[in-house]
């Protein structure tokens, strides 16, 4: 097994991303490329360790940012570290990829470099969401704004793969994310989509409002990419502020101060269910190898969770079985 990682993607590379790639090796002794300027990660590298087992560096002397538009970085930036890397995966050299970077261009390089599976028409983002039941999965979280019914549909049936492989839920709950429960709620992609789903052998529940989705009321939300989008930036906006506003309440007297040091531990525990560093990334479903999109603020916890599920991903086979289901 041999991972690529794009080590000048995201706001803290190379240095988090490097010693995140490091830290996974060691914690699961997998084998990792890495993909960006040679001599700048060998300093990276050294600041941290002498030992070189299980790490390669893919020299890549160019650098996608996210100025760039992304298919025309894509196609004008062959020397980039993402670009590179998507090559590499193309190729056979290496298993999957993690990236930090761009998600416009590490989704466009993904579908016009590693090309999409079978008859699938458009890949979907699928981050993994808390939940009060563990965690569920949400796709498409922004690859496709506009999208068909039968793209869902799809969405649907490689989520429902996906969560079965990689948490182990046996018939993982399909829901559609609507604005209301009833069926014939919502517009007409989500109307359609609700019959398709109803008359498939997947495990539908039927209609989803946002509100529910972090009660675990679903396994797999299946959503466009423009609403799935929304309902993650929600969820992301509203645990920050009230992280963000515990935190002022619990220090603003003394009183507060000392009741904040009772409640640390619980609150500690709280913000890392809330965390998308402890999950790792979002995959890429319906190319032909994992693609992992770390997210763009990643450190080394973050990344070194990134990788961890990837190696889990390979482990359970879960592009070649999206493959033969479709």
């Amino acid at each position: 097994m041999k991972i690529i990682v794009d080590a000048m993607g995201g706001d803290n590379a190379p240095e988090a991303v490097v010693k995140g790639c490091l830290l996974a090796r060691d914690e699961h002794n997998v084998n990792i490329v890495l993909s960006g300027k040679e001599d700048i990660l060998k300093k990276c590298i050294e600041n941290e360790t002498k030992d070189y087992r299980n790490i390669e560096i893919l020299n890549a002397e160019d650098v996608i940012t996210n100025d760039d538009k992304p298919v025309m970085a894509i196609r004008r930036k062959k020397e980039s570290s993402l670009v590179k890397a998507l090559h590499a995966v193309k190729n056979n050299e290496v298993d999957a990829i993690v990236s930090a970077g761009s998600t416009g261009a590490l989704l466009s390089g993904a579908t016009l470099i590693i090309g999409r599976i079978g008859r699938l028409e458009r890949p979907a983002l699928a981050p993994f969401i808390p939940t009060d039941k563990g965690f569920c999965l949400l796709l498409d979280a922004g690859a496709n704004v506009d999208c068909k019914p039968e793209f869902l549909a799809d969405f649907a049936l490689m989520g429902s793969i996906y969560i079965k492989q990689v948490l182990n839920i046996d018939n993982p709950r399909v829901g559609l994310l609507n604005i209301g429960g009833e069926e014939g709620k919502g517009n007409q992609l989500t109307i359609d989509t609700y019959e398709l789903l109803k008359n498939s052998n997947l495990n539908f529940v039927g209609n989803i409002e946002s509100r529910y989705v972090l009660s675990g009321a679903a396994d797999v939300v299946v959503a466009d990419g423009f609403a799935g989008n929304i309902l993650l930036k929600s969820i992301e906006g509203t645990a920050s502020y009230i992280m963000k506003g515990l935190k002022e309440e619990l220090t603003s007297g003394f009183r507060s101060k000392i009741g904040a040091l009772l409640v640390k531990p619980a609150l500690r525990n709280f913000k890392k269910r809330l965390d998308y560093g402890e999950v790792g990334g979002a995959m890429l479903l319906g190319v032909n190898a994992p693609v992992i999109k770390a997210h763009g603020s990643s450190d080394s916890i973050a990344i070194k969770n990134a990788i961890n599920q990837t190696k889990n991903i390979l482990d359970n086979n879960v592009v070649n079985l999206i493959r033969e289901a479709l």
